[in-house]
């Protein structure tokens, strides 16, 4: 009882993580802050949707394949974001500054 309810808790959070990635994926202004936003939240939603997913494993073998694949995730993810804020560096994408305009309600 209590394993399946921490598991589907820990799903929740994670589908909420991603929910929140690709809020921020659709509103924030330039290249760089979405990459910010999509590799915190959808790193932290894989954690919790693979802690979530171990709990309700069959076996200790199947729940430790499941853990691990969240540090090769966390990697592949720090490598994504580098290799394309770099190109966009290179191809002098701006970072977004805001304006006066835009500050004023």
């Amino acid at each position: 009882m209590l394993p399946d309810l921490l598991s589907a808790l820990l799903l929740l959070a994670g589908a909420a993580f991603f929910f929140a990635g690709t809020v921020g994926l659709l509103r924030f202004p330039d290249i760089y802050t979405r990459l910010h936003a999509l590799a915190k939240a959808d790193n932290l939603g894989l954690g919790c949707v693979l802690a979530g997913l171990a709990l309700q494993a069959d076996s200790l073998a199947v729940a430790l394949k499941l853990l691990a694949i969240w540090p090769l995730a966390l990697i592949a993810s720090a490598a994504v974001g580098y290799s394309i804020a770099r190109r966009a560096a290179r191809l002098g994408v701006a970072p977004w500054q805001e304006t006066q305009k835009e500050r004023q309600p």
